[in-house]
């Protein structure tokens, strides 16, 4: 199944979708608004996600399927992570922004993958929320990546994640990487939590983006999650190595779809990507 937020007059509602159906779990559980909510009574009854929520379907209203590029975020996130270097074309762009460029190689051919820390829940938009690019940066650019979700640790879903970025700032010293990627709004999660049944193989998912900026599209490329040298447990396995991650927490897996050098963001751009089996997340951008 997929899981999406609503919100109505103020408050939020967790909708389950499979196929073409929906269904309205909050209101046959009010205190099931949000995917967490339902990951947490699963790890309570030992059992899936979909197993609770297909017990909640029988009592909860058929609703129309949600409007992707209108949902909320769907659930709430302790704490967003990131891997880096994780696809060649990774790779060879930071290699290109940095003067330091061989430290990318050694990392993209190390066993050890680049984790880092991405974003609060304060800096986390959902769908149709503007993500932000630094007012101090130079070159900007939106990394369209599978995120990972977590529930004490294991995996439980699947999301589509904006991990927006300044090559610029990063760039000028590999040191300033936390100013480079964690900022007001430098993340965007939705539009859904897409369960592992629903996934299938999550190293076999097309990946696209597009950016738009004034009615003409500047950018669209598309690719596959098979290109990803590093699988998404392994990517786990050293998250959570030696460092307990909250109850909640998602991990972006990295990006392959890169735009030409000379092309950055500006307020106003709008960027789609859309991850197969997952679903599509729609922001515009503004300065923070």
């Amino acid at each position: 199944m997929r899981y999406y937020c609503t919100a109505e007059d103020g408050k939020r509602r967790l909708i389950a979708r499979e196929a073409d159906e929906a269904y309205d779990l909050t209101a046959a559980r009010p205190s099931v608004t949000a995917f967490d909510d339902l990951a947490h009574v699963a790890d309570v009854a030992s059992e899936t996600v979909d197993e609770v929520a297909r017990r909640l379907v029988e009592e909860a209203a058929s609703v129309s399927v949600p409007d992707e590029t209108a949902a909320a975020i769907p659930l709430d996130v302790d704490e967003v992570w990131a891997a880096g270097v994780t696809y060649e074309i990774s790779e060879q762009a930071r290699e290109a922004e940095s003067g330091m460029p061989e430290m990318y190689l050694n990392v993209y051919e190390a066993d050890r993958p680049e984790i880092f820390f991405k974003a609060t829940p304060s800096r986390v938009v959902g769908p149709g929320e503007a993500v932000g690019i630094r007012g101090d940066s130079k070159w900007d650019v939106p990394e369209p990546e599978l995120g990972i979700v977590l529930h004490n640790g294991d995996i439980v879903g699947y999301t589509v994640g904006n991990d927006v970025s300044s090559r610029s700032i990063e760039g000028e010293n590999p040191l300033y990487l936390p100013q480079a990627k964690v900022y007001d709004r430098a993340c965007s999660l939705g539009p859904c939590v897409a369960t592992p049944d629903a996934v299938g193989d999550p190293h076999d998912l097309k990946m696209t983006m597009t950016i738009d900026r004034d009615g003409e599209r500047l950018y669209e490329e598309g690719t596959s999650t098979g290109e990803m040298v590093r699988t998404c447990e392994e990517l786990v396995s050293y998250l959570t190595k030696h460092n307990t991650v909250p109850e909640t927490a998602v991990l972006l897996t990295g990006t392959s779809l890169v735009p030409e050098e000379e092309f950055t963001l500006e307020a106003g751009d709008q960027v789609d990507i859309d991850i197969e089996r997952v679903g599509h997340l729609s922001n515009p951008v503004t300065t923070v």
